[in-house]
């Protein structure tokens, strides 16, 4: 199957490169790059780069080079389709199942042009003797013939999208609307830069294919052509102060107000431009252009390439303002971002969010590089993630109304699970309820730069934003918040610092004075003399359960590293160096065991690591099993998902619970405590530490009874790392 080359190109532009590579070796960003060790050859200083603007990868130890493709195939041994099938996975692109047949489409013959009339006088006989009702008697007075309403052509636009003029609408171009353009020329014929001449007795090409790419640069070229031919439309623009180095770089254009101003425009290319959506058909059967009386703006991808158009209404009064072209073969609307190409092409290091055209277009003719607009749609998590890339501060510019700050918040949570310690993101909202459009244009580009140096950072915002919903006067105001900045802080990557961070910081902007692990443990001694580590760990986890999606013991074994000890160590090889510094190995390095011979080892066999049935708590065995099975089904809210976990365990254990539980749960919202993980780790490892020491004492093999001391050993200073770097994170 051979792919088309355009698929191929969007494929390698928008696949996470970074993110691809770094699964297999470690990347990290130098200057406007990604460096690491290379994965194709072994090396010790670190001569692999990745860039992510340009989606390609470059070695200077081994020369290896490359893009998404050439790395999944060369790497990870991917087949050239299976390779192309994982970046459609990923990047959400489909790959056409025939070839480019998609892009092409068959152009309607051209028509013959009719004979000129007839300069002879009709047949006087045949008038007189004519019987159609034409002629009333022997008086040659003919009948009133019906006449068009021109009136016809308005239409209200409720009835945009889904209703058509009448029969007797006036097709017609309006004077103004439309530059001298051969409606019968077709689209490919209408070369660029020059005009359309039809070469001299030729023959018609019925059977000629057209292509969706050359549509719609002609498509462009009509509406920029029709742009200067209108000047109510070129005033939109110049008032907007945009020059016209500017309106010809973003090729600003604009669509005529008839119905059918395409359809007589490109009469051969009807079926073309039905497939990019730019002609519909009503319900009652007609063909209607979507774009009529606005502005165009053309929208390019990565390559520069006219993919689909935006069309903004003159008239303020208009809904909606703003219409884009819908999904085609060569258009999906999640993965463009407006604006980016440009900014692209001035290197732009500085990225920005806007919300409108406008902004966009302002922001770079003031210099200001980097902006992009989504289009019509929240932007989503991939597009986040490649800005990201590009620059790891990323600034968001939304309205400071109630619709643009609902904007920004869904914007935080999409960028949220890319949103690692090393990347930040910033809100911006102009004073006065402007626009980057307005401000620039009010107030200069200085202005602009030093509100954008200024954005707020993303833990300001959340405080900022909550605060203004919740009535922090009252314990229970403040309750609700923590409570959702936890749900947010899940979100998070695994492992991010950040998490901590923010839940402290604002735990402490309401007013805290410790820490959340220490105050929780705090709340727990409140209880009665009975509380043993595993009930402790049992309300914790009703508290947060959520931290059993990866099992927590599991993971406390991977990263102390007692999972890596091996049962017997192995023996340094070099005698001589063994000689050399035996005294000093006999002073520092711990006793080594006799090796058993082989026949020993093989009947010696490792103990398992302790799990959860090896901490003498059938009840912590239980509740455990119950949230690993309800977890897809629990609700957000924490005291109805403790109380849905409570409802399905079994009596005995649901009533030691349940009179607990409500306790310490108001003693946590009371504290303003959102977070026990790193409380539900220390008590974890206290019941592992437990577990393995009695593994100790039951051993009668003094192999086995050295590796589960090792074990111990090992989780022990890990425990006592942890603690020290929270402590410094407290400090």
């Amino acid at each position: 199957m051979s792919i088309p080359s355009h698929i191929l190109d969007q494929l390698n532009s928008q696949a996470d490169l970074v993110g691809i590579i770094g699964k297999h070796t470690t990347l990290k960003r130098a200057g406007k790059e990604f460096k690491g060790n290379c994965p194709f050859h072994g090396e010790k200083t670190p001569s692999f780069y990745v860039n992510p603007q340009k989606n390609v990868y470059n070695c200077f130890g081994c020369g290896v080079s490359g893009n998404a493709i050439s790395f999944l195939r060369d790497y990870e041994n991917q087949t050239f389709m299976e390779a192309v099938q994982e970046l459609s996975r990923q990047t959400g692109i489909e790959i056409p199942k025939e070839d480019n047949k998609n892009l092409r489409y068959k152009r309607a013959p051209k028509k013959s042009a009719p004979p000129p009339p007839s300069t002879q006088p009709q047949d006087a006989s045949i008038v007189s003797t004519s019987s159609s009702g034409n002629l009333s008697g022997n008086n040659n007075t003919f009948e009133s013939a019906p006449v068009s309403d021109d009136s016809a052509g308005y239409f209200d636009e409720a009835s945009y999208y889904n209703s058509a003029p009448p029969s007797d609408w006036n097709s017609g171009f309006y004077p103004e609307d439309v530059a001298p353009f051969d409606p019968s020329m077709g689209a490919p014929d209408y070369q660029s830069g020059a005009p359309y001449s039809q070469p001299q007795n030729s023959q018609p090409q019925d059977n000629q294919e057209g292509d969706l790419y050359d549509l719609l640069v002609s498509v462009s070229e009509f509406y920029q052509s029709n742009l200067h031919n209108n000047s109510r439309a070129m005033a939109y623009f110049k008032e907007r102060g945009l020059t016209d180095n500017i309106i010809e770089e973003f090729k600003l254009g604009y669509a005529p107000s008839g119905w059918q101003h395409l359809e007589q425009a490109f009469p051969r290319d009807i079926e073309g431009l039905k497939a990019l959506g730019l002609v519909r058909n009503s319900e009652k059967g007609r063909d209607y252009d979507l774009l009529r009386d606005r502005v165009i703006f053309p929208i390019r991808d990565n390559q520069g390439r006219v993919i689909a158009f935006a069309g903004r209404a003159l008239d303020n009064e208009v809904n909606p303002k703003y219409i884009n072209s819908s999904d085609s073969p060569i258009f999906h609307k999640q993965h463009v971002l407006y604006g980016y190409y440009e900014s692209r092409q001035h290197r732009a290091n500085d990225w920005i969010v806007v919300e409108g055209y406008m902004d966009v277009i302002a922001l770079y003719q003031a210099g200001i590089y980097g902006a992009v607009a989504s289009m019509g749609t929240a932007i989503n998590e991939s597009q986040i993630s490649r800005l990201l890339q590009l620059n790891p501060t990323l600034t968001l510019c939304f309205d400071g109304d109630n619709a643009g700050q609902k904007a920004a918040w869904r914007t935080l949570e999409v960028a949220l699970p890319v949103l690692s310690d090393d990347k930040e993101l910033r809100f911006l909202t102009l004073p006065g309820g402007h626009d980057p459009d307005t401000y620039v244009a009010l107030q200069g580009v200085d202005a602009m730069r030093e509100q954008i140096k200024n954005a707020m950072p993303l833990s300001q915002y959340i405080f900022a934003y909550l605060s203004e919903r919740y009535d922090l006067s009252l314990a229970e105001g403040k309750a609700k918040l923590m409570s959702q900045v936890r749900q947010l802080t899940n979100n998070l990557p695994k492992g991010s610092s950040f998490k901590y961070l923010l839940n402290n910081d604002i735990y402490q902007k309401l007013g805290g004075r410790k820490g959340q692990k220490s105050s929780a443990h705090d709340v727990l001694l409140d209880f009665d003399s009975d509380m043993t580590v595993s009930r402790m760990l049992e309300l914790c986890l009703l508290f947060s359960p959520n931290l059993m999606q990866e099992d927590p013991i599991a993971r406390i074994w991977q990263e102390s590293g007692v999972a890596d000890i091996k049962l017997y160590q192995q023996r340094s090889t070099q005698k001589t160096k063994q000689t050399d510094d035996a005294n000093k190995a006999s002073s520092e390095a711990p006793v080594k065991l006799p090796i058993p011979a082989a026949s020993a080892k093989a009947s010696v066999q490792a103990p398992p690591l302790p799990s959860w049935q090896d901490f003498d708590s059938p009840s912590l065995v239980q509740l455990t099993a119950t949230i690993n099975t309800l977890a897809p089904h629990l609700p957000k809210d924490t005291n109805a998902a403790a109380h849905f976990i409570l409802a399905n365990l079994p009596a005995n254990i649901q009533q030691t619970l349940a009179k607990r539980w409500f306790a310490f749960w108001s003693n946590l919202n009371k504290r303003g405590i959102i977070d026990v993980d790193e409380l539900v780790d220390d008590l974890l490892v206290q019941l592992m530490l437990q577990a393995l020491s009695k593994q100790m004492s039951q051993s009668k093999s003094i192999v086995i009874t050295s590796y589960l001391n090792r074990q111990r050993q090992t989780l022990l200073n890990w425990s006592k790392q942890q603690q020290a770097e929270q402590s410094s994170k407290m400090a």
